[in-house]
Protein backbone atom coordinates (compact mmCIF):
# COMPACT_ATOMS: atom_id res chain seq x y z
CA UNK A 1 0.00 0.00 0.00
CA UNK A 2 1.71 3.35 -1.28
CA UNK A 3 1.82 6.24 1.42
CA UNK A 4 -0.84 8.23 -0.98
CA UNK A 5 -3.28 5.88 -0.02
CA UNK A 6 -2.75 5.02 3.53
CA UNK A 7 -2.67 9.12 4.09
CA UNK A 8 -5.19 11.57 3.37
CA UNK A 9 -4.03 14.71 1.81
CA UNK A 10 -4.39 16.43 4.94
CA UNK A 11 -1.04 14.47 6.28
CA UNK A 12 0.69 15.24 3.06
CA UNK A 13 3.49 18.50 2.89
CA UNK A 14 2.13 20.82 1.39
CA UNK A 15 5.48 21.68 -0.11
CA UNK A 16 8.22 19.15 -0.61
CA UNK A 17 11.79 19.50 -1.08
CA UNK A 18 14.24 16.95 -2.12
CA UNK A 19 18.53 17.21 -2.50
CA UNK A 20 18.47 14.91 -5.43
CA UNK A 21 22.30 13.72 -4.35
CA UNK A 22 24.22 10.63 -4.53
CA UNK A 23 24.54 10.08 -8.43
CA UNK A 24 28.39 10.41 -8.57
CA UNK A 25 28.73 7.58 -5.81
CA UNK A 26 26.01 5.38 -7.25
CA UNK A 27 28.10 5.33 -10.97
CA UNK A 28 31.21 4.82 -8.91
CA UNK A 29 29.76 1.91 -7.27
CA UNK A 30 29.23 0.37 -10.59
CA UNK A 31 32.41 1.58 -12.41
CA UNK A 32 30.81 3.80 -14.36
CA UNK A 33 31.80 7.47 -15.49
CA UNK A 34 29.70 10.08 -13.04
CA UNK A 35 27.75 11.59 -16.19
CA UNK A 36 26.34 7.66 -15.80
CA UNK A 37 25.32 8.46 -12.64
CA UNK A 38 23.46 11.78 -13.53
CA UNK A 39 21.38 10.00 -16.74
CA UNK A 40 20.25 7.42 -13.79
CA UNK A 41 19.51 10.38 -11.49
CA UNK A 42 17.73 12.46 -14.30
CA UNK A 43 15.31 8.96 -14.79
CA UNK A 44 14.80 9.14 -11.82
CA UNK A 45 13.79 12.64 -11.31
CA UNK A 46 10.82 11.88 -13.97
CA UNK A 47 9.83 9.14 -11.81
CA UNK A 48 9.39 10.69 -8.54
CA UNK A 49 8.04 13.72 -9.91
CA UNK A 50 5.03 12.11 -11.68
CA UNK A 51 4.90 9.85 -8.33
CA UNK A 52 4.27 13.46 -5.86
CA UNK A 53 2.02 14.80 -8.88
CA UNK A 54 0.00 11.83 -8.73
CA UNK A 55 -0.56 11.12 -4.96
CA UNK A 56 -1.23 15.27 -4.46
CA UNK A 57 1.42 17.05 -3.28
CA UNK A 58 0.77 20.71 -4.47
CA UNK A 59 4.31 21.31 -4.58
CA UNK A 60 7.81 20.21 -5.33
CA UNK A 61 11.34 21.63 -5.36
CA UNK A 62 14.55 19.09 -6.74
CA UNK A 63 17.82 20.45 -6.20
CA UNK A 64 18.90 19.79 -9.94
CA UNK A 65 22.38 22.15 -10.27
CA UNK A 66 23.92 24.23 -6.91
CA UNK A 67 25.81 27.75 -7.72
CA UNK A 68 28.77 25.23 -6.61
CA UNK A 69 28.25 22.61 -8.73
CA UNK A 70 30.21 24.74 -11.41
CA UNK A 71 33.66 23.80 -9.50
CA UNK A 72 33.24 19.88 -10.81
CA UNK A 73 35.47 19.02 -13.53
CA UNK A 74 34.23 20.61 -17.26
CA UNK A 75 33.25 17.28 -18.40
CA UNK A 76 31.23 16.48 -15.44
CA UNK A 77 29.81 20.28 -15.93
CA UNK A 78 28.94 19.56 -20.02
CA UNK A 79 27.49 16.41 -19.69
CA UNK A 80 24.88 17.89 -16.90
CA UNK A 81 24.32 20.78 -19.14
CA UNK A 82 23.42 18.80 -22.09
CA UNK A 83 21.07 16.02 -20.03
CA UNK A 84 19.26 19.52 -18.83
CA UNK A 85 18.77 20.56 -22.57
CA UNK A 86 17.36 16.82 -23.10
CA UNK A 87 14.92 17.14 -20.18
CA UNK A 88 13.84 20.72 -21.54
CA UNK A 89 13.50 19.12 -24.99
CA UNK A 90 11.92 16.50 -23.51
CA UNK A 91 9.38 18.47 -21.27
CA UNK A 92 8.34 20.37 -24.20
CA UNK A 93 7.14 17.29 -26.25
CA UNK A 94 6.02 14.74 -24.13
CA UNK A 95 5.94 16.06 -20.63
CA UNK A 96 3.42 18.91 -21.32
CA UNK A 97 0.88 16.11 -21.27
CA UNK A 98 0.92 15.92 -17.49
CA UNK A 99 -0.77 18.93 -15.53
CA UNK A 100 2.18 19.93 -13.53
CA UNK A 101 3.37 23.52 -13.87
CA UNK A 102 7.10 23.96 -14.29
CA UNK A 103 9.12 26.90 -12.78
CA UNK A 104 13.02 27.51 -12.64
CA UNK A 105 14.43 28.97 -9.57
CA UNK A 106 18.22 30.27 -9.25
CA UNK A 107 20.42 32.80 -11.34
CA UNK A 108 20.03 30.84 -14.60
CA UNK A 109 21.53 33.93 -16.48
CA UNK A 110 24.51 31.88 -16.53
CA UNK A 111 23.40 29.24 -18.92
CA UNK A 112 23.69 29.22 -22.59
CA UNK A 113 21.62 31.34 -24.82
CA UNK A 114 19.76 28.30 -26.09
CA UNK A 115 19.43 26.94 -22.65
CA UNK A 116 17.55 30.02 -21.53
CA UNK A 117 15.17 29.75 -24.64
CA UNK A 118 14.41 26.48 -23.06
CA UNK A 119 13.84 27.07 -19.79
CA UNK A 120 11.77 30.54 -20.73
CA UNK A 121 9.82 27.73 -23.69
CA UNK A 122 9.04 24.94 -20.32
CA UNK A 123 7.91 27.69 -17.96
CA UNK A 124 5.61 29.91 -20.51
CA UNK A 125 4.18 26.81 -21.59
CA UNK A 126 3.35 25.23 -18.66
CA UNK A 127 2.04 28.27 -17.25
CA UNK A 128 -1.69 27.63 -17.31
CA UNK A 129 -1.26 24.01 -15.72
CA UNK A 130 -3.56 23.85 -12.86
CA UNK A 131 -1.60 21.17 -10.80
CA UNK A 132 1.62 20.47 -8.89
CA UNK A 133 3.78 23.54 -8.70
CA UNK A 134 7.50 22.07 -9.96
CA UNK A 135 9.85 24.10 -8.91
CA UNK A 136 13.82 23.21 -10.91
CA UNK A 137 16.67 24.71 -8.72
CA UNK A 138 19.39 25.34 -11.62
CA UNK A 139 22.62 27.16 -10.73
CA UNK A 140 20.95 27.58 -6.65
CA UNK A 141 21.87 28.77 -3.77
CA UNK A 142 20.45 29.99 -1.06
CA UNK A 143 22.56 32.51 0.47
CA UNK A 144 22.76 33.49 -3.49
CA UNK A 145 18.88 33.82 -3.39
CA UNK A 146 18.66 35.47 0.13
CA UNK A 147 21.85 38.41 -1.80
CA UNK A 148 19.96 38.58 -4.24
CA UNK A 149 16.75 39.56 -2.31
CA UNK A 150 18.19 41.86 -0.66
CA UNK A 151 19.84 43.64 -3.22
CA UNK A 152 15.72 43.59 -4.63
CA UNK A 153 14.85 45.12 -1.00
CA UNK A 154 17.71 47.67 -1.20
CA UNK A 155 16.59 48.80 -4.46
CA UNK A 156 13.02 49.93 -3.71
CA UNK A 157 14.10 51.48 -0.56
CA UNK A 158 16.47 53.19 -2.95
CA UNK A 159 13.81 54.42 -5.15
CA UNK A 160 11.69 55.14 -2.40
CA UNK A 161 8.74 52.31 -3.00
CA UNK A 162 9.72 50.70 0.44
CA UNK A 163 10.70 52.28 4.13
CA UNK A 164 13.40 50.48 6.28
CA UNK A 165 11.05 50.26 8.72
CA UNK A 166 8.42 48.14 6.51
CA UNK A 167 11.39 45.67 5.88
CA UNK A 168 10.00 42.39 7.99
CA UNK A 169 9.82 38.43 7.17
CA UNK A 170 7.07 38.94 4.49
CA UNK A 171 9.07 41.65 2.91
CA UNK A 172 11.93 39.32 2.30
CA UNK A 173 9.83 35.86 1.44
CA UNK A 174 8.54 38.29 -1.19
CA UNK A 175 11.59 38.68 -3.03
CA UNK A 176 12.83 34.84 -2.98
CA UNK A 177 12.56 32.87 -6.03
CA UNK A 178 9.63 31.17 -4.48
CA UNK A 179 7.52 34.05 -3.83
CA UNK A 180 4.10 33.45 -3.57
CA UNK A 181 4.76 29.66 -2.15
CA UNK A 182 4.44 27.99 1.23
CA UNK A 183 7.51 27.11 3.04
CA UNK A 184 8.68 23.41 2.20
CA UNK A 185 7.08 21.20 5.09
CA UNK A 186 9.66 18.31 4.36
CA UNK A 187 12.77 18.25 2.58
CA UNK A 188 14.67 14.74 2.14
CA UNK A 189 17.69 14.26 1.17
CA UNK A 190 18.99 10.21 -0.15
CA UNK A 191 22.47 9.29 0.26
CA UNK A 192 22.96 9.70 3.93
CA UNK A 193 24.13 13.16 3.96
CA UNK A 194 24.20 14.97 6.70
CA UNK A 195 23.46 18.63 5.67
CA UNK A 196 21.48 21.30 4.16
CA UNK A 197 24.03 21.91 1.41
CA UNK A 198 22.58 25.72 0.80
CA UNK A 199 19.30 24.70 -0.22
CA UNK A 200 16.31 26.81 0.73
CA UNK A 201 18.03 28.04 3.69
CA UNK A 202 14.82 30.66 4.15
CA UNK A 203 12.29 28.52 3.84
CA UNK A 204 13.17 25.53 5.06
CA UNK A 205 13.64 27.00 8.80
CA UNK A 206 10.77 25.01 10.10
CA UNK A 207 10.76 22.25 7.87
CA UNK A 208 11.22 18.68 8.87
CA UNK A 209 14.27 16.75 7.45
CA UNK A 210 14.15 13.03 6.73
CA UNK A 211 18.02 11.48 5.98
CA UNK A 212 17.84 8.46 3.82
CA UNK A 213 21.32 6.34 3.21
CA UNK A 214 19.86 5.25 -0.41
CA UNK A 215 21.77 6.86 -3.78
CA UNK A 216 19.56 8.87 -5.77
CA UNK A 217 19.71 6.78 -8.73
CA UNK A 218 18.45 4.13 -5.83
CA UNK A 219 15.56 6.15 -4.97
CA UNK A 220 12.24 4.40 -5.44
CA UNK A 221 8.60 5.50 -4.75
CA UNK A 222 8.66 3.11 -1.62
CA UNK A 223 11.19 5.28 -0.27
CA UNK A 224 9.33 8.57 -1.15
CA UNK A 225 6.39 6.68 1.08
CA UNK A 226 8.41 5.59 3.67
CA UNK A 227 9.41 9.06 4.26
CA UNK A 228 6.05 10.75 3.49
CA UNK A 229 4.71 8.24 6.80
CA UNK A 230 7.48 9.66 9.05
CA UNK A 231 6.85 12.83 8.39
CA UNK A 232 3.25 12.41 8.82
CA UNK A 233 4.41 10.82 12.37
CA UNK A 234 5.94 14.13 13.33
CA UNK A 235 4.65 16.74 16.03
CA UNK A 236 5.71 20.28 14.32
CA UNK A 237 5.32 22.42 16.96
CA UNK A 238 7.44 25.06 14.87
CA UNK A 239 8.67 26.85 18.76
CA UNK A 240 6.00 26.29 20.78
CA UNK A 241 4.96 23.69 23.27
Amino acid sequence: MSAGQQLDKSALPQHLGIIMDGNGRWAKKRGLPRSAGHTAGANNFRTITRYCSRIGIPYLTVYAFSTENWRRPAEEVGALMRLFKQYLEEALRDFMDENIRVIFIGDTSAFSPELRELIARVERESSGKTGMVLNIAMNYGGRAELVHAMRLLAEDVQAGRLSPEAIDEDAISARLYTAGQPDPDLVIRPSGEHRTSNFLLWQSAYAEYVVMDILWPDFKTSDLDRALLEYASRNRRFGGV
